[in-house]
This record gives structure tokens, sequence and C-alpha cells, in this order.
């Protein structure tokens, strides 16, 4: 299985201190990361993913707690990048209710996956049941062998 996962090196960027993105003075000075690329990296490296290869598809099982169907996208990007994404939001709060502790992550969730060449991006399908999304792509069958062409000679 040829399937790169585009996890950036986390490392760095993740305990970077996270500068604001409207500041426009550092903006082309600064040789750092932008604040975007920042929260996709910490969005990817929080949504953990499974990926499995079988005969005729590829299955790509993401967490997703929290989100309805509505609130995941799944699309195709060029040069065949498989994008799965949703964005967990706060509740409102109540004016008789306060928070004693919050632990559940907020926020944006997302994965880029390459696919392999022989991934068929026309037959995607996404399914999504007790917050784990089931994404399948299938594959495009094999070319078929060429049978041997036999002909026939003729007598002059």
């Amino acid at each position: 299985m040829d399937i790169n996962l585009m996890t950036p090196f986390f490392h760095h960027i993740l305990n970077a201190a996270t500068a604001d993105e409207n500041t426009s003075s550092n903006k082309s000075n600064n040789a750092g990361p932008t604040g975007a690329y920042v929260r996709d990296a910490r969005a990817m490296a929080a949504t953990p993913a499974d990926v499995k290869e079988y005969p005729g598809c590829y299955v790509f099982i993401v967490d997703m707690p929290g989100l309805k169907s509505g609130d995941i996208k799944v699309q195709v990007e060029e040069d065949n990048v498989l994008v799965i994404s949703g964005e967990r939001k706060r509740e409102e709060e109540k004016e008789e209710v306060k928070y004693v502790r919050m632990e559940r992550k907020m926020g944006k969730l997302m994965r880029k996956f390459a696919l392999p060449e022989n991934a068929d991006t026309d037959k995607i399908s996404a399914i999504c049941q007790d917050g784990v999304l089931t994404v399948t792509v299938e594959k495009v069958p094999p070319p078929e062998a060429k049978k041997p062409k036999t002909i026939q000679v003729q007598v002059a």
C-alpha cells in the first residue's frame, strides 16, 4: 500500500507559540509557519485515523466524536489528495450553568491522505456511525492481460 499520510513534522510546530494571525508587521519577514498551517497541523495531529487496504478498495477510519454527518466534509483535492475535515463547536452556555471541568477538545478536526494512482476518485463513499467516519475509496480495476493474438498464415 502506497498511501502517504501527509502528516507534517509536528514536534517544532505544536510547541511553538502561536503568533497573532492578524498582525501584518511580521508576516513578510517571518520565515516560520503561518497561523493557518499551525492550526491545520494541530488538527491533523489530534485526529486519529486508520487506513486499511482490501483487494478492491481502501478504507479510511477516522474518529470524529460529537460531529453530525452535516458537519463533516470529505473532499478530493488536486493530485488525488483525500481531505477529511470537520469542526466541533462549543455548546452555547446558559446563564445558570457553568463548567466545572472541560476536557473534551473543541475545534477543527482534519486529515489529509495522498491517494495512490489506482484509487478511483469517482467511487468514494462515506458513512458516519457512532462518531466514527468510514470512507471507502474503490480501486480502479487492473487492466486485463492481453491474450496473444493468433495470425493465420496464408499460402501465397
